[in-house]
């Protein structure tokens, strides 16, 4: 699954706890992909930095070397038109379209209100929650619970012998 995450979701992300920490996790965890434009990437970079300023304990090249080396860069779509009231917000929708994804997560009221622009889900991030990454997980510990039933049980990770 690939999504496109607002600044303020990915900021918020990285400083505080929550919902938006819980979609950055899962990332590192490779539940879901992001993706990214050149543009966003920049505002991300740009606005972490400017947070950096203002919590300075918090060390912030770690997670952008993670984003610039694991989140899809794709090229956005040019827009015909502006869409959000603040066109500076189209960025998300163009790096939404160039990235053929369907799933763009943000608290931004202007984008919340172009909700369905050419099928794409604007969801605040508990909603994305919700609606998409809990299904998600609980799949995947359905698999890796049937991989563990078929293999004839645990395996101890140090030595690889079956445990009892």
């Amino acid at each position: 699954m690939r999504v496109v995450l607002d600044t303020n979701v990915f900021v918020s992300g990285l400083f505080f706890k929550g919902p938006p920490y819980q979609i950055l996790d899962a990332w590192r965890r490779r539940a879901l992909r992001l993706a990214v434009s050149s543009e966003v990437l920049e505002e991300y970079q740009r606005v972490s930095q400017e947070m950096a300023e203002v919590f300075p304990q918090v060390d912030l090249a770690v997670p952008l070397a993670l984003l610039e080396t694991y989140a899809t860069l794709r090229k956005p779509r040019t827009l015909p038109a502006p869409v959000c009231a603040d066109p500076d917000d189209d960025k998300f929708l163009a790096c939404a379209l160039g990235a053929r994804t369907r799933l763009l997560v943000s608290g931004d009221r202007h984008l919340l209100a172009v909700d369905g622009y050419r099928g794409i889900r604007v969801l605040r991030p508990r909603q994305f929650i919700e609606e998409h990454l809990k299904k998600r997980l609980h799949q995947e510990l359905i698999r890796g619970v049937r991989r563990i039933a078929g293999s004839g049980g645990v395996k101890n990770v140090f030595t690889g012998d079956a445990e009892p």
